[in-house]
């Protein structure tokens, strides 16, 4: 029973956009008619078939002609001949030489029904690696796979709403709405569909449009997580006021929500308000576990309480920020503003250095290591 293995370079093959595979000659070659089980081994050591299939084609060619082949290269899913030599030598760990024999293998996948292994439900196979793949941020491969997913079952809401998630994910804004619009049809009070619409809206610039869906999700149920996006919408839309009463309705509902509160509390410190934004980041940070917080939300807080000239405390925040995140050159700049105040001059030169080694241009640190130097 001849077994192939999958990673994720072959997702193409799982989906079945690619019907060939290269491997290394075995010791019984696989011959035409051959029937072939294929397994995804993509995240642990538990292989899950993926198909069963049978050989349709096989040539036998060497190492040698291998690398001087760009179009079969190519269509073993490699960008060229070298890439290929690159990833065999690497695969193979030395052991190729020229003459090591290869097979190039052609096949044809077969319904399930036609299995004699283990039936699967594919479309839930295919669905969870792409969900897996979305979750790993591997976006075009994860589009493949709801793509195939979707040929099984062109209604499955799910993946309609994750296909469109994905192509938001790689800026491709009106093929995710058309899945979302889709969706909707199908589960036309699906409040989530409308929320995950209306932000791809956002993203695509049609403010005025995504503001419309966040509503009518909002009318279908209040939820803190759509008060928190309309929250998001109404800001990009310069409607300060209303965003913030957005974010407050959300927190009523559900308090302990860290990424709301520091949502509310960046737009408190841009609305001047900053003893209330102080409150809303320590929430945040009181909410979040040690090891989940986030270093931005103690940059910020630093930020407003350096505009309270609070300068002692907000040179604390920068270095809880600066510990979490110590290649920032942004922290660096503003523990550096912190000493500057404090006239703790020798300090903020070694902090302006130091963002300086980071990123080089960053202008506002070398502005202010000069005025640091002029006072030592």
């Amino acid at each position: 029973m001849p077994i192939l293995s999958f990673s994720s370079r072959d997702i193409d093959l799982v989906t079945g956009k690619r019907t060939m595979t290269i491997r290394r000659k075995w010791k019984r070659p696989l011959r035409v008619g051959d029937r072939l089980h294929c397994y995804w081994n993509l995240v642990s050591k538990d292989r899950e078939k993926v198909f069963e299939a049978v050989v349709t084609d096989v040539e036998t060619v060497s190492f040698r002609e291998l690398r001087e082949n760009d179009e079969l290269a190519r269509e073993d899913g490699f960008r060229d001949a070298r890439q290929l030599e690159e990833e065999f030598q690497r695969m193979y760990q030395g052991e190729l030489t020229d003459d090591t024999e290869f097979q190039v293998i052609r096949f044809r996948k077969l319904p399930v029904d036609e299995w004699e292994g283990k039936k699967i439900d594919e479309k839930a196979m295919i669905t969870r690696r792409a969900d897996i793949l979305f979750d790993s941020g591997k976006f075009s491969k994860s589009e493949l796979c709801y793509t195939a997913a979707l040929r099984i079952d062109p209604n499955d809401v799910y993946i309609l709403n994750r296909l469109g998630d994905n192509l938001t994910r790689l800026g491709r804004f009106d093929e995710a709405l058309k899945n979302y619009r889709r969706a909707i049809m199908i589960e036309p009070e699906n409040p989530y569909i409308w929320n995950n619409m209306a932000i791809t809206l956002l993203n695509a610039g049609r403010v005025d449009e995504a503001l419309e869906a966040s509503e009518r999700a909002l009318k279908i149920k209040n939820d803190p997580d759509l008060l928190y996006w309309r929250g998001v919408m109404l800001e990009v839309a310069g409607k300060p006021l209303e965003a913030l009463e957005s974010y407050e309705q959300s927190l009523e509902i559900d308090p302990r929500n860290a990424e709301v509160w520091t949502a509310r509390g960046n737009l408190l410190s841009d609305l001047g308000r900053m003893e209330e934004a102080i409150e809303s980041y320590n929430s945040a940070l009181e909410l979040a576990l040690e090891d989940e917080q986030d270093p931005n939300v103690w940059n910020r807080k630093g930020n407003a309480l350096l505009e309270l000239e609070r300068f002692d405390e907000a040179l604390e925040c920068y270095r809880r920020a600066i510990e979490m995140e110590p290649e920032n050159d942004v922290y660096w700049t503003n523990m550096g503003v912190a000493l500057l105040e404090l006239e703790r001059f020798d300090e903020a030169l070694e902090a302006f250095n130091r963002a300086l080694m980071i990123n080089p241009k960053n202008e506002d640190a070398g502005i202010l290591r000069e005025e640091c130097l002029e006072n030592l």
